[in-house]
């Protein structure tokens, strides 16, 4: 769902294993924020362990800068899948090289802060529990808007608003009103019309969907 907010179906991962499957790909799975999505770091999960469970060897990699708002840390993982001990001990020695060359041991500050989450029970859960407020709250901005959206344009479809999951929303909003957003609304988003629900607070929802409006009847 990043960076487009658009979170296939278990019915379309489904389609895509068999795919996969069929042409023998190697899936890379970039599990950039788990636990902000849904609100829960199991169901944010679910395609990768479903990969797993079929046997398909993937990819996987985590990020904490997110979820844990360790940002100038840049603690993460990327973890192998694989189907046999004898390639894992092939790919290790290979991501060892990677390593050595690009910088050996990484920084222990952000991991440790982490292990420290990761192993208190009472900490993890309070972990757990801010992620489910952060993404209830952008659950809640997200609906406020798709309302004030509808309201001001209700002939568009502004389901697309409420359907997303995440921090980011795939607008489909064109260069030229994307410019319309940011020269006269002072709405600032990248070029292909993603914008980052993170910031938006539910006073602000009406604004926003007046911009919206505006840039897509008007440009």
């Amino acid at each position: 769902h990043n960076p487009t907010g658009i979170e296939p179906t278990m019915e379309q991962w489904t389609q895509i294993a068999d795919l996969v499957e069929k042409k023998g790909h190697l899936p890379f799975f970039d599990v950039a924020y788990q636990g902000f999505a849904t609100g829960d770091l199991d169901k944010d999960a679910a395609a990768p362990r479903f990969f797993e469970e079929r046997g398909i060897e993937f990819m996987c990699a985590q990020s904490y800068s997110k979820n844990l708002g360790l940002y100038a840390e840049r603690v993460g993982a990327l973890n192998l899948v694989l189907n046999s001990s004898e390639a894992a001990t092939r790919s290790l020695s290979q991501l060892k090289r990677i390593a050595r060359a690009i910088y050996s041991n990484p920084p222990v500050h952000g991991a440790s802060i982490v292990a420290e989450v990761m192993s208190s029970p009472e900490m993890f859960g309070e972990w757990k529990a801010e992620m489910q407020e952060m993404s209830g709250r952008i659950m809640q901005v997200r609906s406020y808007l798709f309302e004030e959206l509808k309201k001001r344009m209700p002939e568009k479809d502004w389901s697309f608003v409420v359907n997303q999951i995440g921090m980011f929303s795939f607008t489909g909003l064109s260069p030229a009103q994307v410019e319309n957003m940011t020269n006269k609304w002072h709405v600032y988003m990248t070029k292909d019309g993603r914008i980052s629900l993170a910031g938006l607070s539910i006073s602000k929802c009406g604004y926003l969907a007046d911009a919206i409006v505006d840039s897509f009847k008007n440009h």
